[in-house]
């Protein structure tokens, strides 16, 4: 049975409040965090998500005074609130890319948000897309990891936005927080909360390694050999459909879409190797 999931409070911190945008790619719909210092007056909105007047008022009531708004990539599922949010709160929107950014200056990475007594550290984690950040915080050991990592499942890697090779340099990058003991828990941009961040991280990279085999025995199969793929393999007119066809056999084909941009993204990573 899959878990409910409606947002809620977590860590002295965090809240989430769940935008109505529910879906095959969204899951439940779009995690919107506020972020707040215990008993501060200001805060911090992390993807404010679709243009919903109900989630967006529910949202305003929660942050109060809102000092920014973040958003963690440019997917329109994230982003399409961004401006109107922050011009209804009087604040500007900053994101990794500059063409996110509205009144106020793009993230970098190593960055610490400080905003009354809150501090979160800004994380590059390219891989989902190339301007993915997560946000670090530290005091609740919390990583708010954006669509890198979700509630349920595994993230999508769409070629040629989406890049493997910089998706496990990612996970690695994220799996060193936990091994240095700055983050336990991780706060997914859709699906719930997850408890065991070294668990789940481990996870996504068994399972993509597992997947990388799978394309690779499917080449073998259809007659490819992976070593000698050309460099351009990913822009094949019909190879990654064949290969999905033998990989994601056992998968609905309503989700096949969405498989075959994995599938370019894996042939682009095998082909660099």
């Amino acid at each position: 049975m899959t878990e409910s999931w409606d947002g809620g409070a977590y860590g002295d911190r965090g809240r989430c409040l769940l935008a109505p945008n529910p879906g095959i790619m969204t899951l439940d719909g779009t995690n919107t965090w506020v972020l707040r210092e215990p008993g501060a007056r200001r805060s911090v909105v992390v993807d404010p998500g679709p243009l919903d007047d109900g989630h967006l008022d529910a949202v305003a009531e929660v942050a109060g005074e809102v000092e920014a708004v973040v958003v963690t990539h440019h997917h329109h599922d994230h982003t399409e609130a961004a401006r109107s949010f922050a011009e209804r709160m009087g604040c500007g929107v900053r994101g990794l890319d500059p063409d996110q950014c509205w009144r106020a200056d793009p993230l970098h990475d190593g960055e610490v948000l400080e905003v009354d007594g809150l501090r979160v550290e800004v994380l590059t984690t390219p891989g989902h897309t190339a301007d993915s950040i997560s946000l670090v915080n530290d005091a609740d050991r919390a990583l708010l990891t954006g669509d890198m990592v979700l509630g349920r499942g595994t993230t999508v890697i769409v070629h040629p936005d989406g890049d493997l090779g910089g998706y496990f340099a990612s996970l690695a990058k994220m799996r060193s927080l936990v091994t240095e003991g700055r983050v336990a828990a991780l706060w997914p941009a859709h699906g719930p909360v997850l408890p065991d961040a070294a668990a789940v991280l481990d996870h996504y990279v068994v399972h993509r390694r597992e997947r990388l085999a799978q394309v690779e025995a499917a080449l073998t199969r259809l007659g490819r050999a992976p070593a000698d793929l050309p460099a351009d393999v990913a822009e094949h007119p019909t190879l990654p459909r064949e290969v999905v066809e033998v990989v994601y056999s056992d998968v609905d084909e309503s989700l096949w879409g969405a498989a075959e941009w994995s599938v370019r993204a894996q042939l682009a990573y095998l082909a660099r190797r």
